[in-house]
């Protein structure tokens, strides 16, 4: 199983961009998807999650201007991120808890976003 993330880059403050992470494999079921962020210097923390079962979790300080969404069919994760302020320039990693031959979690290479003032 293996996790592929797309989508970061340079944008100014203000301006949006768009991450997707699709898992390709050996995939039987796939319990839960997310997204996390390292700044530099800092641990890596949650961005938001999204269970099979529709719920949905956000990092509080996140809330309003990131949305998470899913294409179940396609394996694959997508995070909006609007309003991007310099504080969320990090490495962006995507998560899921993949059922294969038993329940793993994987993690993706981590995209990097650069929000320049």
């Amino acid at each position: 199983v293996q996790l592929q993330a797309f989508g970061g880059g340079l944008v100014q403050a203000g301006g949006s961009l768009r991450l997707s992470c699709a898992a390709s494999g050996s995939i039987v079921s796939i319990s839960s998807m997310g997204w996390y962020r390292q700044a530099p210097g800092m641990q890596r923390e949650l961005v938001a999650t999204t269970t099979s079962g529709g719920y949905t979790n956000y990092a509080d300080s996140l809330k309003g201007r990131f949305i998470l969404s899913r294409d179940s069919a396609k394996n694959t994760v997508f995070l909006q991120m609007n309003s991007l302020q310099v504080e969320d320039t990090a490495v962006y990693y995507c998560k899921m808890r993949i059922y294969s031959r038993g329940y793993l979690d994987y993690w993706g290479e981590g995209t990097e976003v650069t929000v320049s003032s």
